[in-house]
């Protein structure tokens, strides 16, 4: 949206009859409310209230009331409802009845942290790579996918046509897409989203997911974003490539032409720090008891907490860059999923990042063979430590990260930790088929 025109400039131009006003939870899941479009004058100049406690692990019973405070610069036309009733969305900041922004609002969070890094001179930039399943619907027993096909194949089956769809709706919201693709496993997708600012590309990440899930029941497909849905072939991620600029956001501080990996010492620490709290943020960027199923050797996804160039075992990547654009340098966390809540994701990236700088941790070396391999002497030899292996561990590494739980704040960190632990006690307790498939007959 032009951000020198108002809300209400667009509302009377496009002829805008309903608004959503949409929320993130914890969970990451868009929450949304609708109002007649002539009401945004009032939501602007006053409150659009409603219920926290109603939201699941958003707020207590006594902290219920709070209100919206639309951000002008996420207003957008769904562009799939323009030959139809016109409809717009705004995305919204949460704040308490005193005025003040909700301590367990994520986008919160988010902009907190970026206000620390802006305090320091810096500027934070992430691209996400999203992946996800298209399934057929509706969902039984078995999962079918709607193809055969693999990795970056060229196919003119239904998917090729749906990913385009996508896409187009995506920029008629104003995201901005670099590419698609099939990815490894029958039936999955990624897309690409430019690299940018973190609140941003946040915001567009949110919106994505819901995109996608609208323009695939059109096709009677249901899209998932669920880790790893089919035992056997390769989970969906969510690699974040990620920089630092200067205060302007003109000049990577990432880049140093003259050092290993054209990496500067900001860069260094930077890793450094990321590396010494993946442990403690696992929970967040990967949050689901399902996430530490893709967790595994052999699909390409980090167990070992190292970095490397080439290694896509590693939890940390520096790719490539073309000998005339060194401004371009990236550092790629591989360990998110796609079922992350992205503000909180990026913010505890940031923090991460931003406590190896403060604290000028040192980089251990890069490991460019394979980690799979690795057993427990090989993994002593090279000082490598392995990412929590089930959500459990890593929502005990969370409590324990003083740094990531003071950035989430008491109020968040106490809803995500009780939201978190009610779902693995829930499957801590349940009888599975592969029990019943391994055990009945024998036991």
């Amino acid at each position: 949206m032009n951000v020198k025109k108002s809300i209400q400039d667009i509302v009377a131009e496009e002829r805008i009859e309903f608004i959503d006003l949409q929320f993130v939870d914890v969970t990451g899941a868009v929450k949304s409310v609708t109002i007649p479009a002539a009401r945004i004058q009032h939501v602007e100049g006053h409150r659009q209230w409603f219920d926290g406690s109603a939201v699941e692990s958003f707020a207590r019973t006594s902290e219920s009331d709070m209100y919206l405070k639309p951000d002008p610069s996420t207003f957008a036309v769904l562009p799939w409802l323009r030959n139809g009733e016109r409809t717009a969305r705004v995305i919204c900041d949460v704040h308490a009845p005193n005025g003040e922004p909700f301590a367990g609002d994520p986008r919160f969070i988010l902009k907190s942290v970026l206000h620390d890094a802006a305090e320091a001179g810096l500027t934070y930039e992430v691209g996400p790579e999203v992946e996800f399943f298209l399934f057929r619907t509706p969902l039984g027993a078995t999962l079918q996918t709607h193809d055969s096909a693999s990795y970056f194949d060229l196919s003119t089956d239904l998917g090729y046509q749906v990913r385009k769809e996508m896409v187009r709706e995506l920029q008629g919201m104003n995201i901005e897409v670099e590419t698609i693709h099939h990815e490894v496993a029958p039936g999955q997708h990624e897309i690409d989203i430019a690299h940018g600012g973190a609140l941003v590309t946040a915001d567009a990440v949110a919106t994505l997911k819901w995109v996608v899930s609208e323009v695939a029941q059109r096709h009677d497909l249901h899209a998932s974003f669920m880790p790893k849905p089919i035992f056997g072939v390769a989970g969906s991620g969510m690699h974040i490539h990620q920089s630092l600029g200067d205060e302007n956001g003109t000049k990577n501080l990432f880049c140093d032409t003259n050092s290993q990996y054209g990496l500067s010492d900001l860069a260094r620490h930077f890793i450094a720090g990321q590396l010494a709290h993946a442990r403690g943020m696992s929970a967040i960027l990967a949050p689901l008891v399902n996430s530490y199923k893709r967790l595994v050797a052999g699909y390409e996804a980090p167990v070992h907490l190292s970095w490397a160039r080439v290694n896509h075992s590693a939890l940390i990547r520096v790719p490539e860059t073309a000998p005339d654009t060194p401004e371009t340098t990236r550092v790629e966390l591989r360990m998110p999923d796609p079922s992350c809540n992205p503000y909180l994701a990026f913010a505890v990236m940031l923090g991460a990042g931003l406590d190896g700088i403060a604290r000028e941790l040192p980089l251990p070396e890069p490991i460019e063979e394979s980690l799979y391999a690795f057993g427990p002497q090989r993994s002593d030899k090279f000082n490598v430590r392995l990412l929590p292996a089930n959500l459990k561990e890593a929502l005990d590494e969370l409590a324990k990260d003083e740094v990531i739980c003071d950035l989430l704040g008491p109020v968040l960190l106490e809803r995500f930790l009780e939201a978190k632990r009610m779902e693995w006690e829930d499957y801590r307790v349940q009888v599975t088929p592969w029990e019943i498939e391994r055990y009945l007959r024998t036991h």
